[in-house]
């Protein structure tokens, strides 16, 4: 075989590899579509095409962002052959569902606890429940996408670093709402979404931080576990740190936690959001 027929074989053999695996994005994606439908307890397109109701379309849109970022942390490694890349992608696809429902009832019930967040999205058309929920899903997403790299894991590694992640979710989410003098949850309850939105970029900040650590090679329990938690306390304490900085040098004119809970000024918490987000993805880099 020549230079020019094994290039050609080379072509076929990753417009093979790629074509297989975007349809089994599409499959995947198909499957999801019918389970959130099932989980949302509502007609989801009903309540978006109907009703108009953005708070559904934008909890969706996480679910669905979520769901894509699971599916392209699977897919990333060294393949071992098209079938068996297929199989373990749709093995990691499942699963990602799976756990993008238990992130959904994680919260519901430990972080949004106080009212019952379908009933605010698809009744009262909440759009900061909607933006709280659909940021849950992009961090969980993340969470697990960075348990799915590196060699020598599985199915149990992965979920029990998505469960150190969530816990991880659940008590960064009670201090950011101990930190910052407002009610979090009560400006989330009254539609606020400039509180909603800046709350937003720490849960996705979190699910940076916590994808990175526990992303990389399976060596040990003890070792891995060791390293998660010293990378995820260490950058999650940087968190605060960086809201202060942020809030006392690049908006010195005023007060952030005024413009978010008193003016409900949405452009203050988009800044908070973008500026959260991408300090904790260069410190990720970084480190």
């Amino acid at each position: 075989m020549d230079v020019q027929e094994l290039n050609v074989q080379e072509i076929a053999d990753a417009m093979l590899s790629t074509g297989s695996l975007l349809v089994l994005y599409l499959a995947i994606f198909f499957i999801a579509n019918i389970f959130y439908a099932r989980k949302a307890g509502a007609d989801i397109k009903r309540q978006i095409i109907e009703k108009d109701n953005a708070a559904a379309a934008i909890s969706f849109a996480g679910f669905l962002i979520g769901q894509g970022i699971i599916f392209i942390g699977s897919v990333m490694g060294p393949s071992k052959g098209l079938v068996a890349d297929l199989l373990i992608v749709l093995q990691y696809g499942a699963l990602g569902i799976l756990l993008l429902f238990i992130s959904h009832w994680i919260n519901d019930k430990l972080i949004l606890s106080r009212f019952c967040n379908r009933t605010l999205i698809t009744e009262k058309q909440n759009i900061g429940v909607g933006v709280v929920q659909a940021a849950s899903f992009v961090a969980s997403g993340l969470m697990i996408a960075g348990s799915l790299q590196g060699e020598g894991g599985g199915i149990e590694t992965a979920f029990a670093f998505f469960i150190l992640g969530q816990l991880f979710l659940v008590i960064m989410g009670k201090v950011y709402d101990k930190l910052t003098p407002f009610d979090l949850q009560q400006e989330v309850l009254d539609n606020n979404p400039a509180a909603s939105v800046s709350f937003a970029g720490s849960l996705i900040a979190l699910g940076i931080i916590l994808s990175k650590a526990a992303s990389g090679d399976f060596i040990s329990w003890e070792a891995n576990v060791t390293s998660f938690l010293s990378f995820a306390l260490g950058a999650c304490l940087l968190l605060p740190v960086f809201r202060f900085f942020f809030d006392k040098c690049v908006i010195s004119q005023g007060d952030l936690n005024s413009e978010i809970a008193r003016d409900k000024n949405l452009g203050a918490g988009i800044l908070e959001l973008a500026t959260t987000v991408i300090f904790t993805a260069v410190l990720c880099f970084l480190f």
